[in-house]
């Protein structure tokens, strides 16, 4: 069985929810947000169910007391990523790819931190598999630990009490309600958009890159002094 929004049915954050309850939940969180095997994990759209679940009282805990727990989980499992980064070091790099581990994610994650430097670990939180990798990255890079632990407690807190809370304020309207699943593919629709806008200036860059390098020697010396 499979939902429209979310793939296999033990993934659709409803199911999810009804079978492992709260703790379960943050048991997820914890390894999506720096464990290796929880890159495929449904953030986003589980902590907006648990914040709809929550105000439609389908969900037995406060919100106040789920938000607090979430971003607990969330900024330990960014803990979590960065010791272990820190312990392998470049040998991640040189892991080969498996069933659960691609090497391309792990490049994706270096070149968004290189990018975006301490802040990544914050805008990372909102975007899906790098999410899980940044903090192990910034282990491996060798960040400075009080750097890295002011980042990770802003980044943790924004999105988990952020999307949950909004989860919960959007719960209140009938709409959702009905449009349940739909909303649920804006949301990971979304979460993507950043990937997506990386991968189409990456490949715009490598093709521009790819025409300056087949361009006669004259052609070359304009494109290198713009």
């Amino acid at each position: 069985m499979t939902t429209l929004a979310l793939g296999p049915s033990w993934l659709d954050p409803d199911y999810l929810l009804n079978q492992f309850g709260l703790w379960g939940l943050l048991v997820i969180v914890f390894a999506e947000s720096g464990l290796l095997i929880g890159f495929f994990l449904p953030g986003d759209s589980l902590l907006f169910t648990t914040g709809l679940l929550i105000t439609t009282h389908k969900l037995d805990t406060p919100l106040w007391l789920a938000c607090l727990l979430i971003c607990i989980a969330a900024i330990l499992g960014d803990q979590a990523g960065y010791l272990f980064g820190k312990k392998v070091g470049p040998a991640l790099f040189n892991r080969p790819d498996s069933k659960l581990f691609k090497q391309e994610n792990v490049v994706k994650a270096h070149d968004f931190f290189e990018k975006y430097g301490p802040k990544s670990l914050v805008l990372a939180r909102f975007v899906p598999i790098v999410r899980t990798f940044t903090p192990i990255i910034a282990g491996v890079s060798g960040m400075r630990y009080r750097s890295f632990i002011t980042f990770n407690i802003i980044g943790g807190v924004l999105w988990g009490a952020g999307v949950t809370l909004l989860g919960a304020w959007l719960g209140n309207i009938d709409f959702v309600h009905k449009n349940i699943e739909a909303i649920l593919i804006l949301i990971v629709l979304i979460s993507v958009v950043p990937i997506a806008i990386e991968f189409l200036r990456a490949r715009g860059k490598s093709k521009k890159a790819a025409s300056a390098e087949g361009a006669p020697p004259a052609q070359r010396g304009r494109h290198a002094k713009r």
